[in-house]
């Protein structure tokens, strides 16, 4: 019995060199065809939940699912469109749900720092020491 390491089978198939081996390419659809187009359909599903603000996430969630059935139904042309649409509404949706939040705290910062600097100033002024003969 044999018990050197590697060993060597005569009926095990010989690894090919890169000189030998052959390549094949499978083509899988026509080509340079345009990209199917997108429906957005995850991100109006978020929108409709989170940022469902004057119910544009609700109108971007509509247009995605019209889009998706357009898509399957081979009319390409109407999918993009609608896609477009779903993708504008999301946009509209995300902006109206950022904006007034950043736009608040905006509003608190400048207004914290006002009343710091109007409180710096005030105990300032009442800080002050008067003597008799200012009263003269």
């Amino acid at each position: 019995m044999d018990t050197a390491y590697p060993r060597e089978d005569s009926g095990a198939p010989t690894p090919r060199t890169a000189a030998c081996a052959a390549h094949t390419a499978v083509a899988l659809g026509p080509p340079h065809a345009p990209p199917p187009p997108r429906d957005h359909l995850i991100w109006s599903v978020f929108s409709t939940l989170y940022l469902n603000l004057c119910c544009l996430g609700f109108l971007a969630l509509a247009h995605s699912i019209k889009a998706r059935d357009q898509k399957v139904a081979g009319d390409l042309e109407e999918a993009r469109r609608l896609g477009s649409r779903a993708k504008c509404y999301n946009i509209l949706a995300a902006m109206w749900a950022l904006v007034p939040p950043l736009l608040l705290l905006a509003l608190v910062v400048t207004g914290a720092l006002h009343l710091s600097r109007l409180a710096r100033d005030s105990a300032a002024f009442f800080s002050t020491k008067f003597e008799d003969s200012d009263y003269d």
